[in-house]
């Protein structure tokens, strides 16, 4: 089956299901706001669940690169029951582990892809954000709806629907909506409130861009750590072998320089950078000319509660762990098969299905932002009066490790619809003759 794409008058690209999968959906109509990693893969389970499912993405096509994430766990789990699998694989950086080197390049300690079962500090699943998203947006486009380049402009609820109006002028009537559109979510900020609210800034700011691999990177990450200013600049390798992925750290107790603002992003970075030794002043000399600058704040989002009434919130948009954690894309895509599970056991009642979600998840999301917080403590540069670290070697350690990675159950939810399961063999069926 083939998609129609096609150009409004707003010139926002939509992608409509057509054939046999758009005549056969009878289930609820979802909204989910966001196109990056947790919308689509929430997509997918929707859709297999009987759900009509339309994503909205005010950029106007998917975002490409990103910094490199990871899948562990119960995380791996899940793009297994997604059928996915092969294709994430295919798509990984293939990264073979991790040197940490001083000023001189001399390496002083060495992780490997396949340390700890490959759920280390280099999972063995490690894929570039643009690259899965683009993996998840293959696999639904058929099937969902997806528009680009509009956004959510109001919304309203009662108990029966919620009515949305878009930026780009059409209004219309959904089920269920779900924000699944980032730390800076405006679904969050529109329904729930304003972003100071829930964001709990680590006191680091993160940035990353790809830049030209003149650096000899042969599927090794490279990161350099400054102890005395607790700056670090890392380089990475990714799929295309003539590029590589720059990364830089730094403590920052506070953030005020606006998320979308670019040219000031890149002046902050030069600011907080200069005097950084290792490769880090021919890392910098890019940073004009890359296509794929990123700069924000390392914060996570804490709620007492992702939903209301008919409207929740999945990934970073209700639970960021921030990237200390090396778990974001992990909750993200655990949380999308809770939710469209929970949501369909629950004959797609908002109230309990959102309530269930939130049960079952909200340890697993704890256990990650905990590591998270954690992580950012231990880059802190000590002074007189910091509170000392608590001992990573300890079995409390470990076993928080491993509620992080792991610390959820996946229901089969074989009494919910799904469309991808295997029919039932006649031996097995017990229908007579």
């Amino acid at each position: 089956m083939e998609a129609v794409m096609g150009v409004n008058d707003s010139a926002q690209e939509r992608t409509i299901p057509t054939g046999e999968q758009a005549t056969r959906v009878s289930g609820p109509r979802v909204l989910v706001a966001g196109a990056s990693i947790a919308g689509p893969a929430l997509a997918h389970w929707l859709r297999r669940r009987g759900a009509e499912v339309t994503v909205v993405e005010r950029a106007p096509a998917l975002r490409p690169g990103g910094q490199a994430v990871d899948a562990r766990g119960v995380a791996k789990e899940v793009i297994g029951r997604m059928g996915l699998d092969g294709a994430v694989r295919a798509a990984c950086t293939d990264t073979a582990g991790a040197h940490t080197v001083d000023a001189a390049g001399q390496v002083l300690e060495t992780f490997r892809a396949d340390d700890d079962g490959g759920n280390g500090f280099i999972a063995d699943i490690e894929i570039l954000r643009g690259d899965l998203s683009q993996v998840l947006y293959d696999d639904t486009r058929d099937s969902v709806e997806y528009i680009f380049g509009d956004r959510i402009a109001e919304l309203a609820q009662d108990a029966d629907g919620v009515d949305v109006v878009f930026a780009g002028g059409d209004r219309r009537r959904f089920d269920l909506v779900v924000g699944a559109d980032g730390l800076h979510s405006e679904l969050r900020a529109m329904v729930f409130g304003p972003h100071e609210r829930f964001l709990r800034h680590l006191g680091h700011v993160l940035a990353f861009y790809s830049v030209p691999n003149e650096f000899g990177l042969d599927r090794w990450l490279l990161e350099y750590q400054d102890q005395e200013s607790g700056r670090s600049a890392l380089l990475r390798p990714i799929q295309d072998a003539t590029r590589a992925m720059a990364m830089f750290y730094c403590a920052s107790a506070d953030f005020d320089v606006d998320y979308r603002d670019v040219a000031a992003q890149k002046r902050l970075l030069r600011e907080r950078m200069a005097g950084l030794g290792w490769l880090a002043p021919d890392i910098l000399a890019h940073l004009d000319d890359t296509p794929d600058f990123y700069l924000d704040q390392v914060a996570q989002v804490v709620m007492d509660r992702w939903s209301s009434g008919r409207v929740g919130l999945l990934g970073d948009a209700a639970f960021s762990s921030s990237p200390m954690s090396g778990q974001g894309t992990g909750l993200a895509l655990v949380g999308a098969y809770v939710l469209a599970g929970e949501l369909a056991s629950a004959d797609w009642d908002p109230a309990t299905g959102f309530a269930r979600y939130e049960a079952r998840m909200r340890p697993f999301v704890e256990a990650n932002q905990e590591i998270g917080r954690l992580n950012a403590r231990s880059r802190e540069v000590p002074g007189p009066d910091t509170e000392p670290l608590p001992d990573f070697a300890g079995e409390w350690f470990t076993e928080l490790v491993g509620r992080a990675i792991n610390g959820v159950e996946l229901p089969d939810y074989a009494g919910a619809p799904d469309s991808a399961a295997p029919a039932a063999s006649p031996s097995t069926s017990s229908a007579k003759p």
